[in-house]
């Protein structure tokens, strides 16, 4: 359903025309659908593809996609149509005061059909804002519109044209033939007419026709003319054409030949070789003063032969014989300025270390320790640095033969200095003669050889390392450098050695890796140039181990214990070397740290050694001399962890300790009687002398346990046997009771044979008729077996309380299974124990 409505406002503004599309939704109500403004409305189309003349198009300037077609309508028929169209021009001109675009249909059709056929019926509804009237178009009644003018004005004056003419005939409107037949002769007079007038006008045409053969006669000739002027024109043309063709080539020709020029010029200057230069590269002196030029030279070589390279040089020149020449003719200087170069520093390196080693004074002496001092070999070698720099540039093969040559003979300077300071160090430092000896010998004489005060070895070997692996790392982060090796920096950082000379900005310290154009390179932390770095340092510095193997050797002879001190030294130091570059001082300590724990395990094997020979002697007694000894050794050895080296203690301790039990079992079973005394004596002196150090030291404390078992169990076998040697009827009758329990009823077992309450009597009588001398034997017994008086108290106390524990056991079985026999009470028994 369609629906034209107006909206009056009541606040005085305009009214507003819509056009309404109602719907029918699912349910069979009217629903809006859709609202057009027709004040939008400028356009009304009737589609002339559609033979019913029933379609036509809206169109409305608020559309603002113009992808979006205007609203396309079909009525029913003509009827529909022309009522809505009417309706919608009718609300258009009255209320909005303007008609919109019609095309396809006619005006004045309109206007008739309106005039005949189109009623009205206002039907008016009010709301809270304003008034709405609705138009609805019908049939049934008919009403006059003032649109009607509007629609047939140009009707209308056709209408009056044609019936002012009409009015000139005397004739009805339905004389039509008379009508035709008069317009016709009407139209053949005005004809004949015309050609009359020409006619009279044939002077007139005849001048005119002469002055056109003049004219044309003129425009012949200059045509003509023109022709000849345009031929000429062309030919300037072409020659002017022809002129210019030759001035554009002289142009670009002189253009290019300039071009050439200065691409000559350039060229040449590329392939010129300055004087200077040539003298220094191939007859220069080496002089530190002539340094500078002949950096300067070997900047220039480097340049030059680069700007004849083709990322430089424009690949056409690459083969030109001249730039072919100049190329030989520089790789010619490069060759014999590496080769003059190489030699000299090659015979350089070897003065300086020649020098160095013939003056005494840069040495260690007698009665003077002289630390090894290279400033001044480093300073002299850094002013050839930049030069090392620009030979790599130019032919990094020649840095193997420099690098050999620097290794070799710094190799002897240093090997030279190690041996005269590892000699004067222990020709000055003062240690005892007579070396110590632990666990063999009388214990005054052990006791006397490991009191000795031996900490002045141990500062040795700190001194040397003091010493000579700050040297090391120095030398190596040197050689690196200064021989052009793109690796990481050596000194590890936070080191103690690092930029300990000059703070870390000394403007002489130009062993920086550098271009050819004096910039600082970064070197990759993963150079491939590492390894043979490496190799390098071990020619440099091989062999220099061998005299700290030496100091650690005359350490080892004078105290063996002090390995320990020197072990945690070294891993302190190893602890603080971090740097892969500096291979070969990680290995040296490595291979020293190797070193000492050899020797500490040669050491402790020698004291295994020394423990097992005790096992050789026939009948001991006593505590054993390992026992006591090991305490000192022990604490000794405590005093001497230094660093991370108490996994180096415990395997001794492990190794020790593991061997004096198996000695101690070993030599306590050669003879049974007296077998549980020795373990017992043994096992409680070590726990006596261990007692303090196994509060401290984990290892020590798990032996200390051990000890302790092994020490229970021997006293309680030791007891056993007092006891049952004293009261063996006694007990022996309780055990056969016992065991009987297990097979017979208890009160059977009085019946058995030699289990009667006789047999028990005459037990009881002879083994308690004289239990105090009984006690008193037993009391002896022990006291004579031991040999260390204090351990009797807890032994007898032991023996008392497990005399007691059998007793009372008997005691329960006799009453269990004899009745109220009469036996002697365990309070009593407890009184008769307690006078010894």
């Amino acid at each position: 359903m369609i629906l034209i409505t107006l909206k009056q406002s009541t606040k005085g503004e305009a009214a507003k025309a819509f056009l309404r599309v109602l719907k029918y939704s699912s349910g069979a109500v009217l629903e809006p659908a859709k609202l057009y403004k027709l004040k939008h409305l400028t356009k009304v189309e009737v589609i002339s593809n559609d033979p019913s003349g029933c379609t036509f198009v809206l169109g409305f300037d608020n559309l603002r996609s113009q992808s979006v077609a205007p609203p396309q309508w079909t009525m029913r028929n003509i009827d529909d149509r022309n009522r809505l169209l009417f309706s919608i021009l009718t609300m258009c001109k009255e209320i909005l005061s303007y008609l919109p675009k019609v095309v396809g249909i006619d005006f004045v059709e309109l206007a008739l059909w309106a005039k005949e056929n189109t009623v009205t019926l206002d039907n008016q509804s009010s709301t809270q804002d304003g008034q709405e009237k609705s138009v609805t178009t019908q049939t049934e009644r008919k009403v006059t519109v003032t649109v009607e003018n509007d629609l047939v004005s140009q009707a209308k004056d056709e209408e009056e044209d044609m019936e002012a003419l009409l009015d000139t005939y005397v004739m009805g409107i339905g004389e039509a033939d008379a009508f035709s037949e008069r317009l016709k002769q009407e139209l053949v007079a005005l004809e004949a007419a015309n050609v009359y007038q020409l006619l009279q006008s044939e002077p007139l045409i005849d001048e005119v026709l002469q002055g056109l053969d003049a004219a044309s006669a003129t425009v012949d000739d200059m045509d003509e003319w023109l022709r000849i002027f345009n031929m000429k024109l062309r030919h300037m043309r072409e020659d002017i054409a022809s002129i210019e063709s030759r001035n554009n080539g002289l142009e670009m020709q002189s253009v290019n030949n300039k071009g050439l020029v200065e691409e000559l010029e350039k060229l040449l200057d590329r392939l010129r070789i300055p004087q200077e230069f040539a003298a220094s590269l191939t007859g220069g002196s080496f002089e530190e003063s002539r340094m500078l030029k002949n950096v300067e030279a070997c900047e220039w070589l480097t340049g030059a032969i680069r700007s004849l390279e083709v990322p430089n040089l424009d690949p056409c020149y690459v083969n030109m014989r001249a730039v072919r020449e100049k190329r030989a003719e520089l790789e010619k200087l490069k060759t014999t300025f590496v080769r003059r170069a190489s030699e000299f520093l090659r015979n350089y390196f070897s003065s300086l270390v020649d020098f160095m080693i013939s003056d005494k004074s840069y040495f260690s002496q007698r009665g003077q320790l002289k630390r090894p001092d290279h400033a001044d070999l480093r300073y002299k070698c850094r002013t050839y640095a930049r030069l090392l720099q620009h030979l790599k540039s130019l032919d990094k093969s020649c840095l193997g033969p420099l690098r050999k040559a620097y290794c070799h003979s710094l190799n002897l300077l240093l090997r030279r200095e190690a041996r005269e300071f590892a000699n004067e160090l222990r020709a000055s430092t003062k240690a005892p003669k007579n070396p110590a000896v632990w666990l063999e010998g009388s214990n005054s004489g052990g006791q006397n050889g490991s009191s000795a005060d031996t900490s002045t070895v141990s500062d040795a070997y700190s001194k040397m390392l003091t010493i000579f692996i700050p040297l090391l790392v120095d030398e190596s982060s040197f050689f690196a450098h200064f021989m052009c090796f793109e690796v990481p920096a050596l000194v590890p950082a936070g080191a103690p050695n690092a930029k300990s000379r000059s703070g870390g900005n000394d403007p002489d310290d130009d062993l920086n890796l550098m271009d050819p154009d004096g910039n600082d390179l970064k070197p990759d932390d993963t150079s491939a140039e590492l390894g043979t770095l490496n190799d390098a340092l071990q020619e440099l510095l091989d062999g220099i181990q061998e005299d700290f193997y030496a100091v650690v050797d005359w350490a080892y002879k004078i105290d063996p214990l002090r390995c320990i001190s020197m072990h945690g030294i070294t891993e302190r130091y190893l602890s603080g070397q971090k740097a892969d570059a500096a291979g070969f001082v990680r290995r040296l300590l490595h291979d020293l740290e190797s070193r000492i724990s050899t020797q500490f395990s040669r050491f402790i094997d020698e004291a295994c050694h020394q423990i097992e020979r005790n096992e050789r002697n026939v009948r001991q007694t006593g505590i054993l001399a390992y026992i006591p000894r090991f305490a000192v050794l022990a604490s000794r050895m405590e005093q001497y962890i230094q660093g991370q080296s108490r996994d180096l203690i415990d395997k001794a301790y492990t190794k020790l300790v593991s061997t004096m039990f198996t000695t101690l079992d070993k030599i306590a079973h050669s003879d049974p009687k007296t077998a549980d005394i020795v373990l017992i004596e043994n096992y409680a002196a070590f726990q006596n002398s261990l007692y303090d150090l196994a509060n401290v030291v984990p290892t020590l404390a798990k032996f200390y346990h051990e000890a302790s078992e092994s020490y229970e169990q021997a006293c309680t076998r030791h007891i056993s046997s007092l006891i049952y040697l004293q009261f063996e009827r006694l007990f022996q009758f309780s055990r056969k009771v016992d065991e009987l329990t297990y097979t017979i009823a208890a009160e059977e077992i009085p019946f058995q044979l030699g289990l009667s309450k006789t047999d028990l009597r005459r037990v009881i009588k002879s083994s308690l008729s004289g239990i105090d001398k009984s006690i008193g034997a037993m009391y002896r017994r022990l006291q004579k077996t031991l040999t260390s008086d204090e351990l009797f108290p807890s032994l007898w106390d032991k023996c008392k309380k497990e005399f007691l524990d059998k007793y009372e056991s008997f005691v329960q079985m006799v009453t269990r299974i004899y009745g109220n026999e009469p036996i002697m009470s365990v309070a009593d028994m407890k009184d008769v124990l307690a006078n010894f």
